[in-house]
């Protein structure tokens, strides 16, 4: 009875230690209706309806573009979004060019598909594909922090809205991440199955020039 008693305590001492875990588990909750940027603290309050407006996606893009390009609207661009558990990207593929594969560590993303197509795909923690070719006004998720792309194999331009639950969800690219931030050759090499040359063939293509 006495091991019944202490294992129920356990049961619950757990519990009670993970659910506060479990809490945070996304962005904190904020006390207030929205957080006033740090220079404004303390100061008589004049924000206005502009705080609150972002016009970063106004400007038309120079056609034809030559790379894949992402123009992002979170917290750190658009500071009213601090505390709010929401931010967005457009996203815009010339033909054949390609998202490579990421991660957000700390959002899932909902993408619609605005003009054109998309072939996209996600694998998860069991190392299944998940793909779907998207045409417009198709909408996909990403769920949080797993592996995904998205690509287009088409002729035209493809343009896209994702949707993130977090103002700040941050992004975890696996080529950048793993080839271009000097982890030691052999080990790449051992990892991969190849030989050095062809590390450093990879690592020369995604590592930042010096400045």
């Amino acid at each position: 009875m006495v091991s019944m008693n202490l294992y129920s305590l356990a049961l619950v001492v757990v519990a009670l230690v993970a659910a506060p875990m479990a809490a945070v588990a996304g962005d904190p909750d904020i006390l207030t209706d929205f957080i006033v940027p740090a220079p404004m603290v303390g100061m008589p309050m004049n924000i206005t309806g502009d705080y609150f407006t972002y016009t970063g996606f106004h400007p038309s893009l120079p056609l034809p573009l030559p790379t894949f390009t992402l123009t992002k609207a979170s917290m750190a661009e658009f500071p009213a979004l601090n505390g709010q558990s929401v931010s967005y990207a457009r996203l815009v593929f010339p033909p054949g060019t390609v998202n490579p594969t990421h991660t957000h560590p700390r959002a899932s993303e909902l993408l619609l598909v605005l003009d054109g197509a998309l072939s996209v795909g996600f694998v998860d923690t069991a190392g299944k594909l998940y793909t779907k070719d998207l045409v417009t006004g198709d909408m996909f998720i990403f769920p949080k922090g797993l592996v995904h792309y998205q690509y287009n194999q088409g002729t035209t331009i493809a343009v896209a809205l994702s949707a993130f639950g977090s103002a700040n969800a941050g992004t975890v690219s696996v080529p950048v991440t793993v080839f271009g931030t000097g982890v030691d050759d052999a080990v790449l090499a051992k990892s991969f199955k190849t030989d050095l040359p062809t590390i450093q063939k990879l690592k020369a293509a995604l590592t930042p020039p010096k400045k």
